[in-house]
């Protein structure tokens, strides 16, 4: 059965699911595999509780000794992700709105977010939920697409060399920005060179489409990537829209921070210098913590501004916008307040994190920071360099949670009176244990770190 006539199907069954405990009557359920899971096993029962078909890329070994009426529910592909992928592109293909492509090392889901916000201004829009921007969340996403939707967010997350090249061949947006390369997944990636050639294939693709592209003009490694890539384009060139905090006269949409103390806020202007034009400056008041949200809040600008969002209703949008997943929020509690970063960290963004931390007029400073991971070979270098920045940043109290962390304070710091400066701790349950007998209070307390350390439960205590 080829794609067409299975989104035949798809369209007297319009929903998939992937789960054999949620199948829905009537629905088609598609067997994914992954490193401890089979979905093939399950296929069977997911008819038996009313899926009207279920889509498998391996024999089912009970029907070799058990015949089931149930064989004639069963489509067999060569492979049930491709084909949720390429299900998902067709279904893609049955609408004609604008869709946003954003992927990024850093700050692509605060960006996509903002993005959301600004367009929902004047439009009805679908985005990415939570962090479904991998091949099988991106596909998931593409399936929400209904005849409601006048305009389509979504996220495209990397680990690995192609993987962006994967996405946007799934969801075909229209136009798109990367926010930011660093060295992030470096063990999946191999190196900085190869994270910038796979976040470039949403750049690739855009510009073999004549797409409009969203370019941090400052970057100046997205402007080496840009341009190299335009440049082996010969016949046409796609529309660019920069905006940046410089004064390149290029830059259609220039901001300025105006403070953080502790949100951010900044004031932004339109301008065009060929046509001898330059807005007013309109300043913002935003829920972000961190200077470093100001190219995200540019970005999101620039995307509005090119699909007509009015300058009111822009300003609108990025001021109500409130923070809810663990990234650049302020949580007051009955003791401290909170600065929770703790859904990741790469070098690019713990650097951001402390710089803003530092330069935030508060007292007493607090940092709780968890290891980096999928740094391969260059982990230890980059904990070390975290390490000599938090030297010169001059926080109260300093607690570095994980094995890399460790290794970087006893390799590099002297004792004084016979104890490290800042103090470690082997996982975030130590950590626990020494919030429960020290009890912090009256500080302000950055949290941040990789998902994997769990730096996330501790908020709930502080």
């Amino acid at each position: 059965m080829d794609i067409k006539e299975l989104y035949k199907l798809y369209q007297q069954h319009p929903c998939i699911t992937t789960d054999s405990r949620n199948c829905p009557e009537g629905s088609i359920f598609l067997a994914l595999k992954g490193e401890s899971f089979n979905g093939n096993k399950f296929a069977l029962q997911a008819l038996e509780k009313g899926c009207a078909y279920a889509i498998v890329d391996e024999e089912i070994e009970e029907l070799s000794a058990q015949p089931s009426p149930l064989t004639s529910h069963l489509i067999k592909v060569s492979d049930c992700l491709q084909t949720f992928k390429d299900l998902a592109r067709e279904h893609r293909r049955q609408f004609e709105m604008p869709m946003v492509g954003i992927t990024g090392t850093n700050g692509k889901t605060t960006t996509k977010e903002l993005v959301r916000a600004v367009l929902a201004e004047c439009y009805s829009v679908m985005a990415t939920e939570g962090n479904f921007n991998n091949d099988v969340g991106v596909p998931k996403t593409l399936f929400r697409l209904d005849d409601q939707t006048e305009i389509a967010v979504v996220e495209m997350g990397a680990s690995h060399p192609g993987d962006i090249k994967t996405l946007v061949e799934t969801a075909e947006p229209t136009c798109g920005l990367i926010t930011n390369v660093g060295r992030a997944h470096l063990q999946g990636f191999g190196s900085f060179e190869g994270v910038c050639k796979t976040k470039g294939e949403l750049y690739d693709f855009l510009i073999a489409h004549d797409c409009p592209i969203f370019v941090n003009r400052d970057n100046e490694y997205l402007m080496q990537m840009i341009n190299g890539q335009c440049s082996m384009v010969n016949d046409h060139q796609p529309d660019i829209y920069y905006y940046g905090q410089s004064d390149n006269e290029d830059i259609l949409i220039r901001g300025e921070v105006v403070s953080c103390a502790p949100f951010l806020k900044f004031r932004w202007r339109e301008q065009d210098h060929d046509a001898g034009y330059t807005s007013e400056w309109m300043e913002v008041q935003t829920h972000l913590i961190g200077a470093y949200n100001l190219d995200n809040m540019l970005a999101a600008i620039t995307v509005g501004y090119v699909n007509n969002i009015p300058f009111e209703q822009i300003n609108h949008a990025l001021a109500n916008y409130v923070p809810t997943n663990n990234r650049s929020q302020l949580t007051e509690t009955e003791k401290n307040h909170l600065i929770v970063d703790a859904y990741n960290a790469n070098p690019t963004s713990m650097k951001a994190a402390i710089d803003n931390f530092q330069l935030m007029e508060v007292s007493p400073k607090m940092a709780i920071l968890g290891m980096m991971g999928e740094l391969g070979d260059v982990s230890q270098e980059e904990h070390q360099k975290v390490v000599a920045q938090l030297q010169q940043a001059g926080f109260d109290e300093v607690w570095l949670v994980g094995a890399e962390f460790q290794k970087a304070v006893n390799g590099q710091w002297s004792m004084v009176n016979g104890q490290s400066p800042f103090r470690t701790f082997a996982n975030v349950e130590e950590v626990k244990s020494a919030i429960a007998q020290e009890l912090p209070q009256g500080r302000y307390i950055l949290i941040k770190g990789s998902n994997s350390t769990h730096l996330y439960e501790l908020p709930a205590l502080l």
